[in-house]
């Protein structure tokens, strides 16, 4: 039975179908990124340096529509702040949340709502909101559309991937995050 979920979704233009590191896509949509290389369903095994990445990323820029935009500090408090109305709005229980500038982790306990839609519906308000408070143009996405759910079953679950998400900040530097919305996990399963 699923007990949660670990949502995960990117800024725009930080993970395309045809990433150095794989992806989950199956096709390649658009022309121009076709170009940056071959598609690899799944996480390669053997991943590219960073040095590899960012070549990659550099060339992505100039084929991209939009303007690849990591989140700044405010650009992170900000979308916090809407996440937390949106959790409060709707009676989501977060067990763990990173807003990092180029994606997102948020560890949830299963809902009413489908893991697909809880994204779909954190990636709207959040864009608006920054679009509202002239952080981005009108017509720039924030997101790559979607995103990617881990199931969560056991306690352990919970647990190790809770412990995950509170450490990506660490992993860039920066310390832990804090949010208020944020509930420490107690044992709960149904």
């Amino acid at each position: 039975m699923v007990a949660g979920y670990h949502l995960i979704w990117t800024v725009y233009g930080y993970w395309l179908p045809n990433d150095p590191r794989g992806s989950t896509s199956t096709d390649v949509r658009t022309a121009a990124i076709k170009t940056l290389g071959e598609l690899h369903f799944g996480r390669k095994k053997q991943q590219p340096s960073s040095k590899q990445l960012r070549a990659f990323q550099e060339q992505a820029s100039d084929v991209l529509k939009h303007l690849v935009l990591p989140l700044d500090e405010d650009d992170i408090a900000l979308v916090g702040k809407i996440f937390g109305a949106e959790i409060a709005a709707n009676g989501h229980v977060c067990y763990a949340c990173a807003i990092m500038p180029d994606h997102v982790h948020m560890l949830i306990r299963r809902h009413r709502d489908l893991a697909e839609d809880i994204i779909k519906r954190f990636q709207e308000i959040s864009r608006a909101a920054l679009i509202d408070m002239g952080k981005r143009a009108l017509t720039h996405p924030v997101w790559t559309y979607g995103g990617w759910k881990g199931f969560m079953n056991t306690r352990d679950d919970f647990t190790r991937t809770g412990k995950y998400v509170r450490a990506n900040p660490e992993e860039i530097g920066s310390p832990e995050q804090e949010w208020d919305f944020v509930t420490k996990y107690d044992g709960w399963l149904p």
